[in-house]
């Protein structure tokens, strides 16, 4: 298996290359109202099989009342109080979701030095929803952004800053929940705002995926982050990193067992050094 998959107490999954200097490229992946990463966890598994250089990060929503739902409590990345235009334009709690995922962009650009360029938003549903509403507004102009059965969500606050950013829109015709119309509606509504590369795709499915979709996500993605060894992360020298970061990174490569036994910080630190030339 080229890749490890970890699990944060915050409900994060991050799925990377093993060796953490082979990663040239990042895609998010939100998911949907009352789903957990966990949701999108085989399909970002199955992705990293075909895209070994590509980290996938899964962040989980945090946990709040749904007034659409009858004000229940589940993951979710902010109020919907109905998907009817109006309704939909108070979507409480997406500023903060907003830049939570712009977070994570910018931590790996800042910490790792990848460019912004080889970065990706995904999403199904309500993640799909604010991965557009996140993607279209940043400084820098990502890779791509993939949307699975989602929507413009607060459109008058959406202030389209990168209108040339390539979207893929894959949508259920028998989708009850979040009625195609709504995707076609999403569209004209982003193109009228200068968004230029703008493609739906149908499938005869409801509000779920399929196979078919997700082979048309992975194509979308090889072609918008193709392997390129000019993009590869800088990792931080190991003599400078925590004792806790040096850990995960040898969780990360799957070095547990070579740990065993190490207490000091410099055996860590020549434990990654050896992994890193490839002595190991």
């Amino acid at each position: 298996m080229s890749f490890s998959t970890q699990r944060t107490s915050d409900g994060t999954i991050t799925i990377s290359p093993k060796r953490a200097q082979e990663q040239s490229a990042l895609v998010v992946i939100s998911h949907g109202l009352g789903d957990t990463a966990e949701g999108f966890a085989d399909v970002a598994e199955n992705l990293a099989r075909a895209m070994p250089y590509v980290k996938f990060v899964l962040p989980t929503a945090p946990t709040q009342p749904v007034t659409l739902n009858m004000g229940m409590s589940m993951p979710s990345w902010y109020d919907i109080v109905g998907l009817d235009e109006r309704s939909n334009e108070n979507c409480q709690g997406i500023s903060e979701s907003q830049a939570r995922i712009a977070e994570i962009l910018q931590e790996e650009h800042d910490k790792f030095g990848l460019p912004y360029n080889r970065m990706v938003l995904a999403g199904f549903s309500q993640g799909g929803a604010l991965s557009l509403f996140t993607g279209l507004q940043l400084s820098q102009q990502l890779a791509g952004i993939v949307v699975m059965s989602g929507y413009v969500p607060a459109a008058a606050q959406l202030k389209v800053q990168q209108p040339s950013t390539p979207i893929l829109h894959c949508h259920g015709t028998q989708d009850v929940i979040v009625p195609y119309a709504m995707a076609e509606k999403s569209q004209k509504m982003l193109q009228s705002k200068g968004v230029q590369k703008y493609e739906l795709q149908s499938y005869p499915i409801p509000h779920t995926v399929s196979p078919n979709e997700l082979a048309a996500v992975k194509a979308f993605l090889q072609q918008v982050l193709p392997p390129d060894d000019t993009c590869l992360v800088t990792l931080p020298d190991p003599s400078t990193m925590s004792v806790k970061e040096l850990k995960a990174e040898i969780r990360n490569a799957g070095l547990s067992k070579q740990a065993t036994g190490l207490m000091e910080k410099h055996e860590f630190v020549k434990l990654i050094q050896d992994y890193r030339q490839g002595k190991l």
